[in-house]
């Protein structure tokens, strides 16, 4: 069953290696059914405050992205990777995707390093926000970093706004369409520096009704002009205690023409689960954390 090479995990520097993305079950829908991945919940500081996220992340009882049942040191997270590697022969790749910004979180580092060293052959794989990626490039592919994940929910000013509260940017807290701007320039950059390090490089953008409708198309477009691989539109989540608590999600069909519309312009994640920080296992078959 399981068939990963354990020689070679796929040829970084083609940011389009069939090898890369065959054994990633969420750059490819057949991985899915036959690959496992495990999150390390290692990173809970956040340096932007997204509308639909309440920050709370200790919710063992919800699945949703930004959750966990705990948040584990590097050496803990090494840990859970030996166990899960002793019980799941299939597994393909270690992710770290919060349960805040991985890149605002030393730990995040320091558990790729002690990864990669103990687990050679593993993918790596990274959820950000994008606003620390061109800082912290260098170090990431000096790690082997495979995969990238920048969440992106706007592109004009005028509703990115809408969307993040707040940003923090060298020390300084900035809000309304000037801290959007900081933070669209540094995502697309990121996007960029992604590609062209030859990483597989997912756009995850949450669609909320009302808000930005039109925003997708032009994500879609521009990921697309930069190489990103996929686009995975994910459907707003109302968290109470959230700023979009009282918003509603969209529909299955509402999402579905957005991915339909934007499948001319860039391949279209549709099996996404929508996992939690400390996910393990197959996609929309995890398996109970207290097993590990």
């Amino acid at each position: 069953m399981f068939l990963m090479s354990e020689g070679n995990p796929g040829k970084v520097g083609d940011p389009f290696s069939p090898q890369l993305a065959a054994n990633h079950p969420c750059y490819n829908f057949s991985a899915s059914c036959e690959f496992a991945r495990i999150h390390l919940p290692v990173a809970p500081d956040c340096n932007i405050q997204c509308n639909y996220c309440n920050r709370k992340f200790d919710c063992p009882n919800e699945n949703r992205p930004g959750v966990t049942s705990g948040i584990l040191t590097p050496f803990e997270a090494v840990r859970r990777v030996r166990i899960v590697r002793s019980k799941l022969d299939n597994l393909s790749v270690v992710g770290i995707a919060g349960p805040g910004e991985p890149l605002a979180n030393e730990e995040t580092f320091e558990t790729l390093e002690m990864v990669k060293k103990l687990h050679p052959y593993m993918l790596l794989c990274l959820a950000t926000n994008g606003l620390l990626a061109p800082i912290y490039i260098d170090r990431l592919k000096e790690l082997g970093l495979q995969f990238a994940t920048v969440s992106i929910a706007a592109v004009d000013p005028s509703v990115g706004k809408k969307i993040y509260s707040w940003v923090r940017w060298n020390g300084n807290v900035f809000k309304g369409e000037f801290g959007f701007k900081v933070l669209s320039q540094n995502q697309w950059q990121a996007v960029e520096l992604f590609v062209n390090s030859g990483m597989l490089v997912k756009i995850n953008s949450v669609f909320i009704p009302g808000i930005n409708d039109d925003q997708i198309p032009k994500i879609a477009k521009k990921a697309s002009d930069l190489g990103a691989h996929t686009l995975n539109v994910m459907p707003l989540i109302p968290v109470e205690g959230s700023a979009f608590e009282g918003y509603r999600p969209p529909t299955s069909k509402e999402v579905k023409l957005v991915r339909d519309y934007c499948e001319a312009t860039i391949p279209q994640m549709r099996h996404c689960a929508k996992c939690k920080a400390d996910a393990v296992g197959l996609l929309g078959n995890d398996l109970p954390s207290d097993m590990f």
